[in-house]
């Protein structure tokens, strides 16, 4: 399919998810969000827990939970409309040209499967007609792609013999061995200490410079967004109060986002009480859309 560089790769324009209640009542999780993503772009979304930041990257992929109710205006991955795409045409765009990274290799790995089985079940869906020898060979060549020593020991391991790290980099191999154009990584690191997070971030670097990949990088690590993307989106109770350039954030207007950069004590004399984040219900009312 051709595609067009002059359009974003990916675009949301008033996004809504809400869920009922056992009264029946409605529950917006995401309130009218809009953002743009380019090819090749680093795009962090940061906020507190239930802001809605992945409730967001799951609703690109088609990935919400069945009782989510969910509407926008537009939402286009390059420039194919996916609110008028079949479900079977949504996920065959799953694992080939969006993937996403979920947040904990302990939850998102079958505990009964060998890494090889898992591999081979995700990769079975977009290369039926391997033999299990190419089948072999692909698992081992992905895993050894995102710098798995020992790949072959990897493939055989069940999830519980390796470290979070390792789980890390195993989840990472089934997403991108494709080669995606859009790759949503949701908290890749959070699990993870200083030195595995920095491999994994260049893992993620050289597949962006290989493939272009768009990435949406979903975080509550705020100077890590600021030293790895291209720019921030900020969300509060599902709305986007501030967007910015990744290495202006330290120099946001909003007030929810001085709160959270206030949170992040530095390492250097630290405070000695850390501040309250104080809202205001007028946020609520605020919701910043942006441009391409």
């Amino acid at each position: 399919m051709p595609t067009d560089m002059t359009q974003p790769l990916c675009e949301i324009d008033e996004l809504r998810i809400g869920f009922r209640g056992h009264d029946g009542e409605l529950t917006d999780a995401v309130r009218g969000l809009s953002l743009t993503l380019h090819r090749g772009e680093r795009l962090g979304i940061v906020g507190e827990s239930g802001s809605g930041k992945t409730l967001t990257g799951r609703a690109l992929l088609g990935l919400l939970p069945p009782d989510a109710l969910c509407q926008a205006k537009t939402m286009k991955f390059d420039g194919q409309d996916l609110l008028a795409m079949s479900a079977r045409k949504r996920r065959q765009l799953c694992g080939r040209q969006m993937s996403m990274i979920l947040q904990d290799p302990k939850y998102s790995l079958n505990p009964v499967m060998t890494v090889a089985q898992q591999m081979r079940e995700a990769f079975h869906l977009h290369s039926p007609k391997l033999d299990r020898r190419e089948m072999r060979e692909k698992i081992i060549a992905a895993l050894a792609a995102v710098h798995v020593r020992d790949p072959e020991r990897v493939a055989d391991a069940y999830p519980h013999e390796l470290s979070g790290g390792m789980g890390q980099r195993v989840m990472i191999a089934m997403m991108v061995s494709s080669g995606p154009r859009l790759l949503v990584a949701d908290e890749p690191t959070s699990a993870l200490d200083v030195l595995v997070s920095m491999q994994v971030l260049r893992i993620l670097d050289e597949m962006i410079e290989k493939h272009n990949t768009g990435l949406i990088f979903i975080s509550h690590d705020l100077p890590l967004v600021m030293s790895f993307c291209d720019r921030v989106v900020v969300m509060y109770a599902g709305r986007v109060v501030e967007t910015c350039a990744a290495r202006d954030l330290v120099h946001a207007q909003h007030p929810y986002t001085r709160g959270l950069l206030a949170a992040n004590p530095p390492l250097i004399d630290p405070p000695d009480e850390l501040p309250v984040l104080k809202r205001d219900a007028a946020w609520l009312a605020e919701s910043t859309g942006e441009s391409a």
